[in-house]
């Protein structure tokens, strides 16, 4: 991870080696957190942040389930952010809020430790590799389940999460592969370890239901409005690990990942193991409309300037 010089926490700049919290921080102990992952892209009109209304309202919304209330606005966050990729004098990054309960009263209940704001933000290159973008990566059908709705709510992009999509992620890496592809408790498709993931079948891209694990992603959202926009049909369903299989092109959509074929997935190739022309229409696409290229999607960028 490439630092920066400043974080911002609670209202205040902190540099980034005193951006510290306590050990007995309620969230380090029971995961008591919830966080955003934003992109902010170089532009001809300079950095620009990809959807931040859009990622700012679904960390209220998260931190409104964990019963988390904080008293910044969305857009107060927003123009926080726009400061802090100012200050650190960044062309693009890889921006984190997170909301999460801190130093108070340790034992399961939260409710007595308060409530912490921050964002910090950084260069990151390209989550799955620059090679996995045009090639395609590999992935394992994880053994562990994506977790269900009765366990923790999905509807939050909670930290708590998190430690599945880390299980599942480091079995896949020693097990040789990139990236892992989760199943839910009843063996439907959800997603990957924080991606969401795309089937094309006969010219139709296939995405699983929120209900059957997979994140409300923003990334995703965007990506299917950009597919219809280029004539496909887009459906949310349930589907199979089968289908996975015998798909013409799977890709899979996140900040991190932002638009990543999928080649292979447990020694089977998927289709021509390759990016395929669907996938490739839309990458470019994404590409262009994240780096201020196409106006028709002017709404989803906030310039920091």
């Amino acid at each position: 991870m490439q630092k920066t010089k400043w974080i911002w926490k609670n209202g205040e700049w902190i540099e980034w080696e005193n951006a510290t919290t306590h050990i007995l921080t309620h969230a380090l102990h029971y995961g008591t957190g919830v966080f955003e992952g934003v992109r902010a892209y170089e532009t001809d009109k300079g950095p620009a942040i990809f959807r931040a209304n859009e990622h700012y309202a679904r960390l209220k919304d998260s931190a409104k389930i964990y019963e988390m209330a904080y008293d910044y606005s969305s857009e107060q966050l927003i123009e926080i952010t726009r400061q802090l990729i100012e200050r650190n004098e960044l062309a693009s990054c890889y921006i984190r809020p997170i909301v999460y309960r801190g130093y108070g009263e340790m034992g399961l209940n939260p409710l007595k430790s308060p409530v912490d704001v921050a964002i910090a933000a950084w260069s990151w290159g390209t989550y799955l590799g620059e090679e996995g973008l045009e090639k395609g990566i590999r992935c394992k059908m994880s053994s562990w389940a994506r977790l269900d709705s009765r366990i923790l709510p999905l509807m939050a992009k909670a930290t708590a999460n998190y430690a599945n999509s880390a299980l599942a992620k480091m079995e896949a890496i020693s097990c040789g592969y990139d990236e892992a592809i989760l199943l839910n408790v009843n063996g439907l498709v959800a997603e990957g370890p924080g991606e969401n993931i795309f089937v094309v079948k006969n010219g139709v891209i296939y995405t699983p239901l929120f209900s059957d694990g997979a994140l409300a992603g923003i990334t995703a959202d965007a990506v299917m409005r950009l597919a219809r926009d280029l004539g496909h049909e887009v459906v949310q369903r349930n589907m199979i690990r089968d289908e996975l299989f015998l798909a013409d092109e799977l890709f899979f959509t996140g900040t991190a990942a932002e638009v990543t074929p999928i080649r292979e997935i447990d020694g089977r190739v998927i289709g021509q193991g390759k990016r395929g022309p669907v996938t490739a229409r839309i990458q470019t696409l994404f590409f262009d409309v994240v780096k201020g290229k196409n106006s028709q999607y002017k709404e989803w960028l906030t310039h920091t300037r």
